[in-house]
């Protein structure tokens, strides 16, 4: 059985923090009592924390997955603005990036990439978006076709008039 001290101590550890971030990778909240902690910018005194942060990308490789999936992932390694070094995979087929171009990075792991814990955005910097792209186009960055109509509710379709 544990002493009074010993579950103090485990109760500090396994305590959650009250902020839980969507994006832990890249929300590192300043710790309570830690003034010189690196999650501030000791300027301005500014969270230096956010959903997305932009890189420069160093190397663009590709690395093989874990052991039941089998493919060549395109993975670059970049430095972001808050001088973090990070490995980031980029979605889709067909990247366009080469050493010293600016990505968008967010959190988000690759289950089968050991190592790799952020994903990069296209269609923003020089990260350009897919071509022809109709579905999930938000991820890959494309633009809605011209020709095609907004979404409209299912009860309110029969008052839509179609183009010609």
């Amino acid at each position: 059985m544990a002493t009074l001290k010993q579950s103090a101590i485990r109760w500090k550890t396994y305590k959650r923090d009250k902020f839980s971030a969507r994006t832990p990778a890249l929300k590192k909240f300043p710790l309570k009592n830690n003034v010189k902690s690196k999650a501030f910018d000791m300027s301005n005194n500014r969270p230096s924390f956010g959903p997305q942060k932009k890189g420069v990308v160093n190397k663009v490789v590709t690395m093989s997955p874990k052991k039941p999936n089998s493919a060549k992932r395109h993975v670059a390694k970049a430095r972001l603005t808050t001088d973090k070094n990070v490995t980031l995979r980029m979605p889709g087929s067909g990247n366009y990036v080469s050493k010293y171009c600016r990505v968008l990075v967010e959190g988000g792991r690759a289950n089968d990439l050991p190592g790799v814990g952020y994903t990069g955005i296209r269609g923003v910097y020089d990260f350009v978006g897919l071509y022809d792209k109709v579905t999930r186009r938000s991820i890959y960055g494309v633009k809605r076709p011209e020709n095609s109509v907004k979404h409209v509710r299912r009860s309110k379709r029969h008052l839509v008039v179609k183009p010609d």
